[in-house]
């Protein structure tokens, strides 16, 4: 039998505005009650680690059952063992240029991305905003801030042509230390 090891569930769109609101509180009560262990969240945008013997598939299914279920709306889980989210870290392909965390983000896919689609949203980056695209997971550096990027809401969008989310450096490097 698979022992319970951590998992990193990213939600997509929660808490951004008035819509889909979700409570830290009863999101780990929720997911406690379908079985989860050891459920933690991390800021108010949809960030948990918990314990699970499933596969991160199952995971991710499971917990979008249970927020539709419980807060009922619908929102993509895109999901990382720690093992996974550790490599992501390690990877790191912008250190030497990315020096501020909240202005890099990584965007999580749940598949590859289209090449296609991919050049699309590069051809949107303004110099010196950078973007390294590796498997499951796009590295963005955002000098200037987010706010003033074209490229940046694309990185977590349709235009991809599959379910994605995203996260700063910080958020990312800090579900690492909660799931280690």
């Amino acid at each position: 039998m698979a022992r319970n090891t951590s998992k990193i569930l990213l939600l997509r769109g929660i808490n951004l505005g008035p819509h889909k609101r979700v409570a830290m509180p009863e999101l780990r009560a929720a997911l406690t009650e379908a079985g989860f262990a050891d459920v933690r969240t991390y800021v108010q945008s949809g960030n948990v680690v918990l314990a699970s013997r499933a596969s991160p598939a199952k995971v991710g299914a499971e917990a979008e059952r249970v927020i539709a279920e419980r807060f009922g709306f619908d929102v993509d889980v895109i999901v990382r063992t720690a093992d996974e989210l550790a490599d992501v870290v390690a990877r790191n392909p912008l250190a030497d240029v990315a020096v501020d965390p909240k202005r890099y983000q990584v965007s999580f896919l749940d598949a590859e991305p289209d090449p296609a689609a991919l050049e699309k949203i590069a051809a949107l980056k303004a110099e010196p905003e950078r973007l390294v695209a590796i498997g499951r997971e796009l590295y963005a550096w955002h000098p200037d801030g987010i706010g003033r990027s074209k490229m940046w809401n694309k990185l977590a969008g349709a235009g991809l042509g599959v379910r994605a989310t995203a996260r700063n450096w910080t958020t990312v490097t800090t579900l690492l230390e909660m799931a280690s």
